[in-house]
């Protein structure tokens, strides 16, 4: 059958086939070696239908090209399928950036071995279809210099797949040959590359030459939205050496507050539908008290590529924060050591871990913005099928340009920015959490109210328990009362600041979503201005623990931080405010007890947590044009 796209030297070798058989008419036919002129025919899976057609014409047609609905994909295979990366004792704690370098180096694609049958899963078929040809004949497969690093090619020989070195033998072109291509990166900088491969088979044999080609393109990665069901969630304990952190960064954390935590945090999975062993809870370095925060050390992400039977493949892909930390004695920069948690504890099969950051950017004070705290995403909405990426900026702390550039060369989803500089941390998962609605598009934004939250105080006042405390059930170390508040001047002024920024942010996000304000859910926190260091200016922090800053177990449970708001007839007021307002989307509150072990130290549940999450029903980007 001949195929529905050809290149150049396959025209020039049907024309060279034309001659001869004109001048066999007049001298006879050609010498045995010319009996089978040589026919380049390489496939790739171009339909997206998870196999190759050798014999049929389906993975003809645009080959050589690649759009959305019409391209063969593969993953970067950076997961460790043989579980033969590990780390050495005292990588977690070493202040060395050799080691954040040795530990992302090792993956699938580090070596030049296919490491079992899932490690071969995770790489792209591709064919040549048998053809005549005589035995001089050589088959030549070859990358662009360009795209050589990128990618490696395996050939099956002897029952094994291996590296493809040299030609392929006569024999093997008449027997057809099963290739694999291995990807052996995501895409990080578009200038240098931008996802794309092709790969060229050339075939010489007695002075004809065939060349055919095909186009693929890898797998970006995906961030997971809070609308996908949790299927793990992970979060910090105590380490060695617990103990109260006395005064400066650390100050508020308290070891004897975590079996709160957990217990609540497990009774909140349970009432989703996780089980216990769905919800684990590790230590990590000697520093404990600076590595609690989950969220920011890790985004997680997946790859997908098309399986057979119309099934998907997919790979999480565990996107390590660039956040950096300095030495005590000032004298190295490391990426934070929670991240070394990735490759001990999650890295593995469909697991991998890929870190990108400025190698010689030194951190700018507490290095916050380059948390993950500060990147979250949001889901699909007209136009943009895989949803887009939020993230908040601040002229004095700008996020690791390498590590946005890498997120923005995925090209898949689009980010959304606002103004987080007010913070004192400078996080988006402070302010904002994307929550179930029953509108259009399925969901609207949840965002932190500080009005509300006074409205609520001067409520309480009204009815004449000004002179509770609040947070009375905690061990806040000073318990206001409602009345001590709402007379002092400086609260309200640091609230109605807190509360202008937050009308900038949500004008940001209207504008950039689509959403309207009514669709907004609003719930009450309460903030102050404060610093925790040295280098870091004075920032609002939440002085009641920020609903929004909550967990999403499911669409609809949401474990949330326990306000401890004021209370009128025996209900907590904030709660009450909270619970009305998300139920009108369908969304159950799960209270979280993490006064003491978060909040206290300038985080919440979401702060403390992340979750893996089920990311089946991500729309396949390989067949979605983006508006």
């Amino acid at each position: 059958m001949p195929k529905a796209s050809r290149s150049r030297t396959q025209r020039t070798t049907t024309a060279v086939a034309v001659t001869l058989l004109a001048a066999t008419a007049l001298t006879g036919p050609p010498a045995a070696a010319d009996d089978h002129p040589p026919s380049a025919d390489l496939r790739a899976d171009v339909n997206q239908d998870g196999r190759v057609d050798v014999t049929g014409g389906s993975d003809e047609a645009g080959e050589d090209s690649w759009r959305p609905g019409r391209g063969a994909v593969f993953l970067a295979n950076v997961d460790d399928d043989s579980r033969r990366c590990r780390t050495r004792p005292g990588d977690l704690d070493r202040i060395d950036p050799a080691v954040d370098t040795r530990l992302a180096a090792c993956h699938d694609a580090a070596d030049e071995k296919v490491n079992g049958r899932r490690d071969a899963a995770d790489l792209a078929p591709l064919r040549i279809a048998p053809t005549e040809v005589g035995d001089d004949a050589t088959g030549h497969v070859t990358v662009p210099s360009a795209q050589r690093p990128y990618v490696r090619l395996f050939v099956r020989r002897d029952g094994r797949l291996r590296v493809l070195r040299g030609p392929l033998t006569a024999a093997e072109l008449r027997a057809g040959v099963e290739l694999a291509l291995e990807g052996r990166d995501i895409v990080r900088d578009p200038r240098r590359w931008n996802g794309l491969v092709d790969v060229a088979l050339t075939v010489r044999g007695q002075g004809h030459r065939s060349s055919d080609r095909v186009r693929l393109k890898v797998a970006p990665v995906l961030f997971q939205n809070d609308l996908q069901r949790a299927q793990s969630v992970f979060a910090a304990k105590p380490g060695p050496g617990s103990g109260a952190v006395p005064g400066g960064v650390g100050a508020g954390y308290r070891p004897r507050e975590w079996k709160p935590f957990a217990s609540s945090l497990r009774r909140a999975a349970r009432a989703a539908g996780l089980a216990d062993r769905d919800v684990t809870f590790t230590a990590g370095t000697r520093q404990w008290w600076r590595e609690i925060w989950r969220q920011d050390m890790v985004e997680p992400t997946v790859a997908s590529v098309p399986a057979p039977g119309g099934r998907v493949h997919t790979m999480r892909v565990l996107l390590r924060s660039p956040m950096k930390w300095l030495s005590p004695d000032g004298g190295e920069t490391t990426l934070s050591r929670s991240g070394r948690l990735l490759f001990r504890d999650f890295r593995g099969p469909d697991v991998g871990v890929v870190q990108q950051f400025a190698p010689g950017r030194e951190p700018d004070g507490m290095d916050l913005q380059n948390a993950t705290g500060n990147f979250e995403s949001l889901p699909p909405s007209p136009g943009h099928p895989q949803g887009r990426v939020l993230y908040g900026t601040d002229p004095l702390r700008q996020p690791d340009a390498s590590y946005v550039k890498m997120i923005e060369a995925q090209a898949q989803q689009p980010s959304v920015t606002i103004d987080t500089s007010w913070l004192l941390v400078g996080h988006v998962d402070e302010t904002v959490h994307v929550v179930r609605a029953d509108n259009a598009r399925g969901w609207t934004l949840a965002v932190a109210d500080p009005r509300q939250a006074l409205g609520l105080l001067r409520r309480t006042q009204s009815a004449g328990q000004g002179g509770q405390r609040m947070f009375a059930a905690t061990s806040m170390p000073d318990k206001p009362t409602v009345d001590e508040l709402l007379a002092d001047e400086k609260f309200l002024a640091d609230n109605a600041k807190a509360a202008g920024h937050i009308d900038g942010q949500i004008r940001a996000l209207l504008r950039q979503t689509g959403l309207s304000e009514r669709d907004l859910v609003r719930l009450p926190v309460l903030y102050t201005m404060a610093t925790v260091h040295p280098e870091i200016p004075e920032g609002a922090v939440a002085l009641s623990p920020s609903i929004p800053n909550g967990l999403s177990l499911t669409s609809r449970d949401y474990a949330a931080p326990d306000p401890h708001g004021p209370r009128f007839r025996g209900r907590d007021l904030f709660r009450d405010a909270a619970e009305k307002a998300l139920a009108t989307g369908g969304v159950r509150v799960h209270w979280v007890e993490n006064f003491a072990w978060a909040h206290l130290a300038g985080g919440e549940v979401h702060c403390a947590t992340n979750a893996l999450r089920d990311t089946s029903g991500t729309a396949r980007w390989w067949t979605r044009r983006m508006a």
